[in-house]
């Protein structure tokens, strides 16, 4: 086989947390997710592994995981995350998130102009950064076929 098999894209994310209870009120109150699975992480049983997603029966490509492990310190660098981002359909959307987040006490950034897309940045409780990011313009914004070139940002003065 010459081509890899396709995929139909990313399916979930899977984080680890200090407290669920904490992780449970951030995404059903703060995000407003639902909890569509309770259980245990399959690899380390007892470990309790709960699912959130955007939607109520939690379709693939919209749900984040999160383990338990109480008094465990990650550390970002190779091998970790560095963020995850879900998208809103546009600006508007992205303000009313900035304003939502914001009056719920969540420390959010300013919209940040990432060219492909506009962007905002917080965290949950463990301090993972947690992104909401616009669906356009997307990335034929300054080439036609997206990966062609190397883009240098600072060099073609891109703001931020």
């Amino acid at each position: 086989m010459s081509d890899p098999p396709p995929t139909t894209g990313l399916h979930h994310v899977t984080n680890i947390c200090t407290d669920m209870e904490a992780t449970v009120s951030f995404y059903e109150e703060t995000l407003g997710w639902h909890t569509v699975k309770r259980t245990q992480n399959y690899d380390d049983p007892g470990t309790p592994h709960y699912y959130f997603s955007s939607t109520p029966s939690g379709e693939p490509g919209t749900t984040v995981t999160y383990f338990e492990y109480p008094n465990s310190q990650g550390a970002p660098g190779p091998g970790a995350s560095h963020h995850f981002a879900f998208g809103v359909a546009d600006e508007e959307t992205l303000r009313e998130w900035q304003t939502y987040l914001r009056d719920r006490d969540v420390n959010v950034s300013e919209i940040k102009d990432r060219t492909y897309f506009k962007s905002i940045y917080f965290s949950d409780p463990d301090g993972l950064v947690f992104e909401l990011a616009t669906q356009g313009p997307g990335f034929t914004q300054d080439e036609a076929e997206p990966g062609s070139e190397l883009i240098d940002p600072f060099e073609a003065g891109y703001e931020n």
